[in-house]
């Protein structure tokens, strides 16, 4: 039986329609996934994201075991900041990508992905030398706020003056009168939060921010729009566009990884990687022909295939059938041209820059 987050019944009482999601009953849409984009786009749209996972280290020591894990730096940030970043194995490829929340250098929050949360946990206990992780999934549930709304929809429901809580910045605060973590994160390219809030206290936030979100058009909004709108931007998913396949600097993401920093796992592959030159990169494109791109279809070249798509879809904001692939690093640059194989059709692509959206 699928696992349920607290928001399961609020979302069956909205009519959403319920999909199994890495194990999870979640709503993929309530009215229509591309109604639910735009109102992240124009306004303010609520996710349930707590299916997501969180591991806490606590205790001297915890930022330096931390550390070792991940790719990025959190020595480099201050308290109350937090940094995107890949737990890789011993190849530079990922186990996950993370966030990771600096409380206090003895106090490390790291949100994994759903898909993930027991293989994070068990990776990260084998790994971890020093601080012992707690899983602490089941404590939290997460309910994210995104659109340009979504500040003065949280504002109005709090008395912490979020005006002060910047990019992958966070503070401990009541939303609706409900403690919570209210951290300026996001997954769809508009301002907005994740908010953490007790499991047991998750409906009544919720119907909170859907009651004071009236006025601005609020929406609850499923995991089809979600990867809609993260499309839009080339923001990569566990498990389509990285993998334990693929290393953080094919994926492209070799600004979430400080080289320069002690040793992590992952690092030494990197570096030889680096040296070596990049043979595959991830690329987003558009395509120039009929169709729309979908994960695991073929990337072709002169009829052979050379790649193969990754995510894809007609994104609603762009107006345009756009997708995300890894490509040979010569067919990477921009205005480089392949084809897409689309149900035995080969219809042809360019590789743009990304993100694929960008605000008015």
């Amino acid at each position: 039986m699928a696992r349920q987050t607290p928001l399961n019944e609020a979302h069956r009482k909205l009519g959403a329609r319920m999909v199994d999601f890495a194990g999870w009953d979640m709503p993929v849409q309530y009215t229509s996934i591309i109604g639910e984009h735009e109102a992240v786009r124009t306004a303010v749209g609520l996710f349930d994201v707590s299916h997501m996972g969180e591991v806490e280290f606590t205790g001297p020591g915890a930022l330096d075991t931390v550390n070792a894990l991940i790719s990025n730096d959190l020595a480099r940030i201050a308290d109350g900041q937090a940094v995107y970043a890949g737990l890789l194995d011993e190849r530079g490829t990922f186990v996950d990508d993370v966030v990771a929340y600096r409380f206090s250098p003895e106090r490390i929050l790291i949100c994994v992905n759903s898909s993930n949360r027991e293989k994070d946990f068990a990776w990260m206990k084998a790994h971890a030398r020093g601080v012992t992780p707690v899983d602490r999934s089941d404590d939290y549930a997460q309910i994210a706020v995104q659109g340009p709304k979504a500040a003065g929809l949280v504002q109005r429901l709090t008395k912490t003056d979020v005006s002060k809580i910047g990019t992958y910045r966070f503070a401990e605060g009541e939303v609706a009168g409900i403690p919570s973590i209210i951290s300026r994160t996001g997954y769809t390219g508009e301002d907005g939060f994740e908010l953490y809030c007790a499991a047991k206290d998750a409906v009544a936030l919720w119907d909170a921010l859907l009651t004071e979100g009236q006025q601005d058009g609020v929406k609850p909004c499923g995991l089809g729009a979600r990867d809609s709108l993260r499309t839009e931007m080339k923001y990569a998913l566990y498990g389509n566009d990285i993998d334990d396949q693929h290393t953080a600097l094919e994926a492209g993401l070799g600004w979430i990884v400080k080289l320069d920093k002690p040793a992590f796992i992952g690092k030494e592959a990197l570096v030889a990687q680096k040296a070596s030159g990049v043979k595959r990169k991830l690329v987003g494109f558009e395509l120039t022909g009929s169709g729309i791109p979908r994960h695991g279809y073929a990337i072709l070249k002169d009829g052979a295939k050379v790649g193969e798509v990754t995510s894809g879809t007609m994104g609603p904001s762009v107006k345009k059938a756009i997708g995300i692939g890894y490509v040979p690093a010569e067919l990477s640059a921009e205005g480089s041209t392949f084809d897409v194989d689309i149900r035995g059709r080969a219809v042809p692509a360019v590789v743009v820059k990304t993100p694929f959206y960008k605000k008015p």
